[in-house]
C-alpha cells in the first residue's frame, strides 16, 4: 500500500539510484530494480497508519527498507519532542525476521541522534513484553515512553513492519498516527543518520535491556492464572511451536512454572529464522503450520498442540480427538476462554464487581451470549487491539478493575492489564490451565468446544480476503466500498438484512463504551442474530469481510455461513 502522493516514479527512483552508494545494501537491489516495479514502489509513500508500517522488504519508499524505517523514526520523534518535557524515551523491540536486528539499530540511532533515550531489548521479545515495557518503564523518566517494534505479524518473509506504541502501551490512535504521518511527509528519505548505533551506547543515550525486563513481564503473566495449581497438579501434554519467533524462550519458561511436567517443543520451529524454512507461512490461523507440531504430538500422544506467530501476539491451538488433532478458530478459542475464566471465578466465589469483557466487531457473538449468561458486561470496540485497550484504559480511570478478557476473532487474546496488547504468552497459559481443567474432570477442549453449541447455540463464522493487486489496491478498496454504500444488500446468502452501520457516521453519544473514531467499516446484521461485516485491510491491498451465522443445528449454521460467504465473495469480485 501507498499514500497518494505526487511523486514520479522514475525521478525518485533516479534520485535513489544516485544517492545509495556501493556498500549499501540496497545498492545491487537498485541496479536490478524490475522496471516494472518502479511505478509500484517508487510513485507513492509507504502508508503510516494506527497499524504503523508493513510492507515488502526492497527498495523504494513504498516498501520496507532501513530508508523508510529511518523516515518513520524521525516523524515519530517529531511527535514526541512536540512536548514541552525533554526527558522522553522509546522501547524498541523486534521479532525475529529479515532485518530485524538491523531496523532496530537504525530505528535507535534515529532517535538517539535527536536526544531522545533509546532501551532497546538484546534480541528478539514478544510484541505483548513490549507492550508491557512501555508501561512499566513509563515512570522513570520525566517526559513520555512510546515504544516501536519491528515486526510484520504473521505476514510471509517477504514482508517487514514498524509498529509504533504510545504511553499507555497500546498502538498509536488514529489521531496520533495522522500527526506522525504528517511529520514524516516533511522528511527526507535519504537524509543519511549522524552518528552510530555503537557509539550512542557507549554514551549512554541507548541502554541495551533483556533479562531484567523478561523477569518483571512474567511476573504479570503468571500473576492472571485463574486457578494457579491446575496445571501442576496435572500430567497434561503440551506440544508447542513458535513458528521460528520471539515466543521461543518465554513462552515456554512461563508453561514450566506454571508447573507444566510434559512440554514438547518442535525442535526444528525453536531455531530463529526470518525465512521461517519449516512453514508456507508463519501463520497460527493455518492447519499447515501445525504439521510438525502435529506429528510431534502424535509421537507424544499429547492432549494439545499451541503455535504462537513471530511476533507471538498472537496464538493457535490444535486439540486431540480420537487419534487426529482439530485446529480452533480463533473465535472458538476466544469463546472457551471466556466460558473457562468466567466459571472458574464462580466456581471461587463469582465474578469481580463491574466484570466485563471487550472484543472487536467482528468476532463471534457467541461470546455476547457467554458473558449475558456469566453475569459480566461485553463491549464491543473496531477492530484492532488499541481499541481494546482504550475500554480498558477507561474502565480504570474510573475505578473500575474488573477486566476480564479482550480478544479478536484473529487469534488475539489478553487477559489483565499490564499491557494493551494482545498476548500470546498470557493466552498460552489460560489454554493450558484450562485444558488442565478439562483433564481434572476427565474431559477434552474438544468435548468443551461442543458443549457451547448444545448451551448457546451453534455459531458459525468464515473470514475471507479479496486481494486487490498492490498496483491499484487502495483504488479498488475505494470503489468496493462505495458500490456497498451506494447499493446496499438487503438480504446476504438468503438471510435478511434488518440493520446496517456504518462506521464512517457519527452514532448517538453513550452508544459505545468509549467514543469510536469513524472507520471505513459497514455491518450488516442478519436476521436471527448474525451479522455480516466488510472493511479494507490496514496493513495489505485487500478487503476482507466477516460472516457469522447462528442455527439450530452444526450442519445448516455451516450451510448458512458459506452461503453468505459465498454471496459476498459474489459481490465484491
Amino acid at each position: 500500500m501507498g499514500q497518494t502522493i505526487n511523486v514520479n516514479a522514475e525521478n525518485e527512483y533516479r534520485r535513489w539510484k544516485e544517492t545509495i552508494k556501493p556498500g549499501d545494501e540496497l545498492y545491487d537491489t537498485l541496479a536490478d530494480f524490475p522496471e516494472s516495479d518502479i511505478p509500484v514502489y517508487f510513485s507513492s509513500r509507504i502508508d503510516f497508519g494506527t497499524a504503523g508500517l508493513r510492507g515488502i522488504m526492497t527498495a523504494g519508499i513504498n516498501a520496507m527498507n532501513v530508508y523508510t524505517v529511518v523516515q518513520a523514526t524521525r516523524g515519530l520523534a517529531d511527535i514526541i519532542l512536540d512536548g514541552a518535557c525533554e526527558d522522553n524515551a522509546v522501547v524498541i523491540a523486534c521479532d525475529s525476521r529479515i532485518n530485524c536486528e538491523l531496523f532496530t539499530k537504525s530505528a535507535a540511532t534515529a532517535l538517539a541522534e535527536k536526544g531522545i533515550s533509546v532501551l532497546i531489548f538484546d534480541g528478539p521479545r514478544p510484541t505483548p513484553e513490549l507492550s508491557f515495557s512501555v508501561r512499566h518503564y513509563g515512570s522513570s523518566y520525566k517526559g513520555k515512553v512510546f515504544g516501536i517494534n519491528i515486526t510484520a505479524s504473521h505476514n510471509t518473509k517477504e514482508y517487514n513492519g514498524y509498529k509504533a506504541y504510545a504511553p499507555d502501551g497500546a498502538q498509536l490512535s488514529p489521531e496520533q498516527a495522522s500527526r506522525v504521518s504528517h511529520a514524516i511527509s516533511k522528511i527526507d528519505v535519504l537524509e543519511p543518520l549522524h552518528g552510530s548505533f555503537d557509539e550512542y551506547v557507549k554514551s549512554g543515550i541507548i541502554k541495551i535491556i533483556g533479562s531484567e525486563t523478561d523477569e518483571e513481564y512474567m511476573k504479570c503473566v503468571l500473576g492472571e492464572s485463574v486457578d494457579r495449581e491446575i496445571i501442576a497438579n496435572s500430567d497434561l501434554s503440551v506440544v508447542y511451536t513458535p513458528l521460528h519467533g520471539a515466543g521461543y524462550s518465554i513462552v515456554p519458561e512461563v508453561l514450566r512454572r506454571a508447573g507444566l511436567k510434559n512440554l514438547y517443543t518442535v525442535p526444528q520451529q525453536m531455531v530463529l529464522d526470518g525465512s521461517f524454512p519449516t512453514v508456507k507461512s508463519p501463520n497460527p490461523e493455518n492447519k499447515e503450520a501445525f504439521e510438525l507440531g502435529i506429528a510431534l504430538a502424535r509421537e507424544k500422544n499429547a492432549d494439545i498442540i499451541v503455535a504462537t506467530d513471530p511476533d507471538a501476539d498472537r496464538i493457535g491451538i490444535a486439540v486431540k480427538v480420537g487419534d487426529e488433532y482439530r485446529t480452533l478458530t480463533g473465535n472458538r478459542v476466544g469463546a472457551l476462554l471466556l466460558e473457562y475464566i468466567i466459571g472458574a471465578y464462580s466456581r471461587s466465589g463469582g465474578v469481580l464487581p463491574g466484570a466485563y469483557a471487550v472484543k472487536s466487531i467482528v468476532s463471534t457473538p457467541l461470546a455476547d451470549k457467554i458473558c449475558q449468561s456469566g453475569g459480566v458486561q461485553m463491549y464491543n470496540v473496531l477492530t484492532g487491539f488499541k481499541f481494546i485497550g482504550e475500554v480498558i484504559e477507561k474502565k480504570e480511570k474510573e475505578g473500575n478493575h474488573g477486566f476480564v478478557l479482550g480478544f479478536e476473532e484473529s487469534y488475539g487474546y489478553l487477559k489483565g492489564s499490564y499491557a494493551r496488547d494482545k498476548d500470546s504468552v498470557v493466552a498460552a497459559l489460560l489454554i493450558c490451565e484450562m485444558a488442565a481443567y478439562r483433564k481434572s474432570v476427565e474431559s477434552t477442549l474438544a468435548a468443551a468446544s461442543d458443549e457451547l453449541d448444545e448451551k448457546y447455540g451453534f455459531f458459525r463464522e468464515i473470514v475471507r480476503s479479496v486481494n486487490l493487486g498492490i498496483a491499484n489496491g487502495e483504488a479498488r478498496k475505494t470503489a468496493i466500498m462505495g458500490g456497498l454504500r451506494e447499493c446496499p444488500p438487503t438480504e446476504i446468502g438468503g438471510i435478511k438484512v434488518v440493520g446496517v452501520r456504518d462506521y464512517l457516521e457519527p452514532v448517538a453519544e453513550g452508544t459505545d463504551a468509549v467514543p469510536l473514531p469513524l472507520s471505513d467499516v459497514l455491518y450488516y446484521s442478519l436476521e436471527g442474530g448474525g451479522a455480516v461485516v466488510v472493511r479494507p485491510s490496514g496493513t495489505e491491498p485487500k478487503v476482507k469481510f466477516y460472516c457469522m451465522v447462528s442455527a439450530n443445528d452444526a450442519e445448516q449454521a455451516e450451510i448458512a455461513v458459506n452461503r453468505c460467504c459465498d454471496d459476498m465473495s459474489a459481490r465484491l469480485n
